[in-house]
Order: C-alpha cells, then structure tokens, then sequence
C-alpha cells in the first residue's frame, strides 16, 4: 500500500522538486533556493517561508497529515497548492528525508529525520535563519527498479527546469536560485507581474515584446465573493514572437500550471489570422477562480483540474487575448550599434518578410488615427510615412489585406449574381464548404452546379468562378474572408498617388490587429527618430566648424 501511494505522488526527480517546491510557495516563502546533486540523489530545498511548530515537523511525514484541510468540507474549498498530505510521506518513502525549521520569533529551530513510514527518527535543535530547508537523500535508493527506468539526466534537469518556470510564472514576486553540483545553474529575479520572467525564461524575447492586462469574470464578480475571480493576460505580440510549436501557451489556476485543453486551444484560437501558418503564440494566462468552482481531484499531482463554468472561461480568454492585440505597441530600449546596423540593413533590403521579430519598434493602433502621413510609394509596394517619431514603411498589399478581412468580419454579406456560376466536378467536401458559406449550390445536371450568389466584394470581378473554386477548398467561414481579402486586396506593383496612400494608412491604422496580415506577416517596419539619430551620429559632439 505504501508503494502504490509514492508511486502515485513521486515518480521522477522533477515531482520531487514540484512537491516541496509548493510547500515552500504555500508557507509564503519569497525567496526560495534549490540545490540539486543528481548523481547522488540529493535534493535541498531552502526557504523564507513561515517555518514550522517542532509538533507540525513531527507530524509532516505521517501518511495524509496536513495543516492546510481540517474538514471534509474543505476539500471544495482548497486555496492552497497542497492539500493531500502525501508528497513528505512519499519522499520519506523513497528517499531518506531530513526536515530542518524555525518559526520567526523563535531563538532557534529543529532538525528532524524520518523512518521509511514518515515517522520521526532524531529531533536535533539547529540553528538557521526563519524559514525550512527539506533535505531528500539517496532518492530512489530503495527503488533500484525505478531508478532504471528514469530518463537520462539531461531530460530530468530539463523537466526540473520546467517546474520552476511553471512556478515561477505563478508567483512572479518569488526570487529563485538554483545549483547543480554545487554550482550555479539557474536564476529568477521578481518581478511584479510574469512579464518580467518571460525575457529570463526564453531567448530574444524582451519586454517591449509583451503585452499584458487583467479584467474580472463578470458573470462571478459580486461583493460577497472574497477571491475576486478574473484573469490575467500575458502575450508576445504576433508580428514580433511566435513559436513552432504550442510549448508557450500556458494556463495557471490560483497559481498553479495546469493543462486544461479547451482553454489552450480557446487562446490558440484567438491569435488565428495574426500568426504565419503553423506557427503558434507566446500566451500566458492565469485565472483567479473561487475554490469551491474548481474540483483537483481529477489526477494526483494535480496538473489538470474539473473547471465549473468552463466555456464561459474560455470566452473571457479570448475575449482578453483581443484586448491584448489591440493595445498600443511599446518602442523597443536601444539595444546598441549593431542592433541599429541590423535594423537599417532590414530596412534597405527587398526582403520584406524576412524581418527579425525583435526589430521593430513602435506600430500604430486603432485608438491613433491619422498618426502616419503618407509622404512616398517605394517600388510601386511599399508606402513611406512618416510618423512623429520616425518613418514607416508599409507594405500595401497585406495592409489592405488587412483592412479588407476585418470588414469583412464585421459585415459578410451573400449578394445576388445577374448570371449564375456554373462549376463542374466538385467534391462533396466542396460541396460541404458551400453549404456553410450559405452559397447553396443547385444540381444543374450531370456534375454540374449553380452558384446564384456571391460574396459581395466578389460579385463584379472578372476570375469570379476561379474566386469560388478557391473558397469551396477552405474549411470554414474565416478561411473564406481570409482568401477573399487576399484575392481582392490593392495589388503590388499598381502606382498609388498621396491621397490613395493616406487613405489606406487611416484604414489600417484602425483596425483591430494592425500588426499582421491575416496570413500572419508583419507589416510594417518603423524606424525610430531616436534610432535614426544614432545611425546618423547626432549624439556626438561636433564642432561649429562641421555645420551642426
């Protein structure tokens, strides 16, 4: 029976860490320090929490014991991150466990070690600051079958990483220091909010490069409801950040990571048409929900959770990932000269995707209208403007596509055709796809049908049945307005004059994701005034004889 119960709570080096990791969270602990020796099967975990009785650390490791339920009613109302009381017995179980702790207030604390079955074995008085360090030795060592069938220690440590990044996100305002064989391995300074931990978690991505924001569930806020249930929004804006797989849309409940599918795909959801095909967000989202709406028995480590109200969850992550998208985009902090070489370099050549997502600056937004005066076209494709603090060039093309998808968006409209549209050959998947777009085709004999209506920015154009074709391949409605604002879309190469340009800069400039073109390009690149006077060398000293 005690097998099966270590079994379920303690099963890698990267549980281990998880468990007495959230111990320390839930003592309150702002500082927390980890100190790994893999080889040997040794794990520290220090912090500055609140300490514990010399009474708790003689209970700790006792099968169930816990200070955080009291009664069967608080198991629906669990606000801590423990709650069991396995994961001591557990460690004490595979492992040899030492517990040192001292209560604030107190002249000293107690060093306690345990048998295999949790109970104490030697209680010492130690001196130490406030706070607990848990000491698990030779972890495993009774186990040899389950330390045979551990992964290789690059693949712990990558897990082990992982759960102090999860825990991290959480509970941003916590300082963590980690060792590896008595050497330094990992650091995380606080931070008020997980915006300033995401630059230290991922490579090239800073801060000017995220948006965040909270808002509160409505359908939950009421004056007596204690916890204040809303949610927490972080994203790495899509013309600058995006990944090529799902590994960076992370969902936390009451300060724990917990895979919840619906929501993910939810927040997936919300970013499709900003992000290039196949790729995938930086999203990080936090729920505050009360207890007793969350039910954690549903595994034993608790990574995913029963939600009440579900979908109504997932409509306000989405709802907080468009909010997010329309925010105004921050300038990036100077980065130094050969930044700013590389930024000219990408501004001068004729590439205009191959932008490095860390290079642009400031983007307008809806709520600026009119910022951007139009001033040149480039190339019959691009529009120079000057903005007051820089220049921009924009693509007209995908700026257009831009404006175009989003009318049609808000206004999709089937119009009569004079002249039905007879198309051959289609397949019942085709077939299908009209139907959902409302187009009802008519059987118009053999393998024949009719089309007698049309979206109405198609219904004058000349490639109409090559245009419908095209829409009975996609999947669903925003395929179709996605392919629709293409096709239509202000070519390039076709000569606009100042008015044109200005016209389509107001259009764009209010819409609600201004960054990306439906198919996830960026498409705007900004040089700033404060990077142009760099490049240009207007911080340098320069006598009156030189002209300046």
């Amino acid at each position: 029976m005690h097998s099966i119960a270590a079994g379920e709570v303690i099963d890698s080096l990267a549980a281990a860490v998880r468990e007495l990791i959230e111990n320390a969270l839930d003592a309150r602990a702002t500082h927390i320090t980890l100190n790994l020796w893999p080889h040997q099967g040794r794990v520290q975990v220090a912090d500055n929490g609140i300490g514990m009785t010399l009474e708790d650390l003689h209970r700790a490791a006792v099968p169930h014991s816990t200070s955080k339920i009291r009664t069967q009613a608080d198991l629906w109302q669990v606000a801590s991150l423990g709650f069991r009381g396995e994961a001591l017995h557990s460690l004490a179980q595979v492992g040899h466990l030492e517990i040192c702790s001292r209560l604030s207030g107190q002249a000293s604390g107690w060093r306690v070690t345990y048998s295999p079955q949790g109970d104490p074995l030697v209680t010492t008085p130690v001196a130490l600051a406030p706070g607990t360090v848990v000491i698990v030795n030779e972890l495993f060592g009774r186990w040899p079958a389950r330390q045979q069938r551990l992964p290789a220690l690059s693949q712990q440590l990558h897990q082990v990483q992982w759960v102090i990044y999860h825990c991290a996100l959480a509970h941003p305002t916590v300082t963590w220091a980690v060792q590896l064989s008595d050497r330094p391995w990992l650091a995380l300074t606080p931070s008020p909010t997980a915006r300033g931990l995401v630059p230290q978690m991922v490579r090239a991505v800073q801060d000017a490069d995220l948006h965040e924001g909270q808002q509160v569930a409505p359908w939950l806020n009421d004056q007596d409801n204690p916890y204040h249930p809303g949610i927490y929004g972080l994203i790495g804006l899509p013309d600058r950040c995006h990944r090529p797989r799902a590994d960076w849309v992370k969902v936390a409940v009451n300060g724990r990571l917990v895979t919840v599918p619906e929501l993910e795909q939810g927040i997936v959801q919300a970013f499709r048409q900003t992000l290039p095909r196949h790729r995938y967000p930086l999203a990080f989202i936090h729920l505050t929900v009360a207890p007793h709406h969350i039910d954690w028995n549903r595994r034993p480590d608790k990574g995913t959770l029963y939600l009440h109200q579900l979908d109504q969850w997932v409509a306000l992550c989405q709802n907080q990932v468009d909010l997010l998208l329309g925010q105004q985009a921050t300038p990036l902090a100077d980065q130094g000269q050969q930044r700013l070489t590389q930024l000219i370099k990408t501004a001068e050549s004729s590439g205009a995707y191959a932008l490095p997502t860390e290079l642009s600056d400031q983007l307008p937004h809806r709520a600026r209208p009119g910022n951007l005066r139009a001033l040149a076209q480039v190339h019959n494709r691009y529009i120079l403007a000057e903005q007051p603090d820089g220049l921009c060039l924009i693509e007209q093309h995908i700026a257009h596509e831009r404006v175009l998808y989003e009318r049609l968006q808000a206004r999709w409209q089937l119009v009569p055709l004079a002249t039905p549209v007879v198309l051959e050959g289609l397949s019942a998947r085709q077939l299908e796809q009209f139907q959902r777009l409302e187009l009802e085709p008519e059987a118009f004999g053999p393998n024949r049908w009719a089309i007698r209506q049309a979206p109405e920015p198609l219904r004058d154009r000349d490639d109409l049945p090559n245009a419908l074709l095209e829409l009975s391949l996609g999947g669903d409605l925003h395929t179709a307005q996605v392919a629709i604002a293409c096709r239509t879309a202000l070519r390039n190469g076709i000569p606009l004059n100042l008015k044109a340009m200005q016209t389509l800069l107001d259009d764009w400039q209010q819409t609600r994701n201004p960054r990306t073109c439906p198919h996830g390009r960026p498409i705007c690149l900004t040089l700033s005034e404060t990077s142009l006077a760099r490049f240009f060398r207007r911080h340098w000293v320069v006598g009156k004889s030189h002209g300046i």
